[in-house]
């Protein structure tokens, strides 16, 4: 019974809320919490001053923080763009998706049109594997059909030359003026 009791009491103590006789960790740099963020996975500077900002980080330890990440080579906006632009080609999205990710991501667009051009991609090729794998190999017939596979491409954000030759649908030019 006393071992239960005791049980009983750690579980206790080990469910209070913090009080003043705990030690209080202290907070993190503004340059150790971004490293942390950065050992994860990549980030461009802009998602990294947000989380910092949100993490209650002031402005100019922020802007100390990356800039001196940036110095050592741990954070690199081109690197970042390689990264998720291989990533989300892999994930099977057409250039006008990536070209307004990378964007909100704050690259340029010359260094977006440097990265879309290096990767190399035939989109008429990942647009026709996106159908297969969404629809499978069986033709359509059915212009209602065509539509809505084509509306699926356009949204992964293929061009519409590249939707009407995979799909043979009436796409509008329109959805293509996204720079």
């Amino acid at each position: 019974m006393a071992r239960l009791a005791r049980a009983m009491s750690v579980c206790m103590a080990m469910k209070r809320p913090p009080g003043k006789d705990d030690p209080v960790k202290p907070k993190r740099s503004a340059y150790d919490k971004a490293l942390g963020l950065l050992a994860r996975r990549e980030h461009s500077r802009r998602e990294l001053k947000t989380k910092l900002r949100q993490g209650g980080y002031e402005g100019e330890e922020t802007s100390e923080a990356i800039d001196r990440l940036g110095e050592q080579q741990y954070q690199d906006d081109d690197r970042f763009g390689e990264v998720l632009l291989r990533s989300r080609i892999a994930q099977g999205y057409g250039p006008m998706r990536l070209r307004m990710e990378l964007k909100t991501h704050g690259l340029s667009d010359a260094r977006i049109r440097e990265l879309l051009d290096a990767a190399e991609v035939d989109w008429d090729a990942s647009a026709a594997t996106q159908l297969r794998r969404r629809y499978g190999k069986a033709g359509v017939a059915d212009a209602a059909e065509r539509t809505r596979r084509a509306q699926f491409l356009l949204r992964r954000g293929f061009a519409a030359a590249t939707v009407r030759n995979v799909t043979h649908a009436d796409v509008d030019e329109a959805d293509d003026d996204v720079s």
